[in-house]
């Protein structure tokens, strides 16, 4: 799509979806399913604008580990719309500063992974804190290949720590939105 909406037979947006624009909700896509009450949602909606939602990941990333993805199913950061995009940017920072916070990180690894067989799939961003207990596990490995050490050691959490973190992150939300 041109910053006006309409197709760019140049944009990822055409090239993979026709000529038609991305539907907003796919069924058998899990994000889309997850938004849509198709499949349960862990944590439920931590935060969201009216174009993104803030979850937490299900996969091994780690508790605090959290996923911003668009509401709209898109499958390229080139084809968000130009209000996603605006709004993406800031919306990171506050992810970011709510992970921290709830954390206490050495940092916050940010990434958008976002392939099922190998095929481009809906996008999401991975906020996940990266603690030092983290890289005392895997020393010498930092960025993807610690991210890659931990997803191998299936440091997946459990319901119950996902949704007590969960209900942090959306009090921490409340309090930086009042603020």
């Amino acid at each position: 799509m041109d910053h006006d909406g309409a197709t760019d037979p140049a944009t990822p947006s055409s090239r993979h979806a026709g000529s038609s624009p991305e539907p907003t909700d796919v069924a058998g896509c899990v994000p889309c399913d997850m938004m849509n009450g198709r499949v349960s949602l862990p944590g439920g909606r931590i935060h969201e604008t009216s174009l993104w939602l803030v979850t937490h990941v299900l996969g091994t990333f780690g508790l605090g580990a959290l996923a911003v993805v668009p509401k709209r199913h898109v499958v390229h950061v080139a084809a968000l719309t130009r209000e996603e995009a605006a709004e993406l940017g800031e919306l990171l920072r506050e992810v970011a500063a709510v992970v921290t916070a709830l954390t206490d990180p050495v940092q916050v690894y940010t990434c958008q992974w976002s392939h099922t067989n190998g095929e481009a799939a809906h996008i999401h961003f991975i906020l996940q804190p990266i603690r030092r207990s983290d890289m005392d596990r895997h020393p010498g490995r930092l960025g993807p290949v610690l991210q890659s050490a931990m997803f191998d050691a299936e440091n997946k959490p459990d319901l119950a720590a996902v949704e007590a973190f969960a209900e942090r992150a959306r009090a921490e939300f409340a309090r930086r939105v009042a603020r």
